[in-house]
């Protein structure tokens, strides 16, 4: 997905260690209700769907 094209502005680019969920910079959390909006409008819903689940899931990933 596109979202994770931020990941190659991180240095080092892959952390194990790392929640990508606020550190990134189209994964801060003041944009999920961006995204939540967009996957609320018809015109956007699935781009809007497709990054509120992945936002979820990298969250998902930060705590298990």
């Amino acid at each position: 997905m596109l979202i994770d094209l931020d990941h190659l502005l991180a240095d080092p680019i892959v952390d194990p260690n790392r929640c990508s969920v606020g550190f990134h910079l189209l994964q801060q959390y003041w944009l999920v209700p961006v995204y939540v909006v967009l996957a609320i409008v018809p015109k956007t819903r699935l781009i809007g769907l497709g990054l509120v689940i992945h936002i979820l899931l990298d969250w998902l990933d930060c705590y298990v």
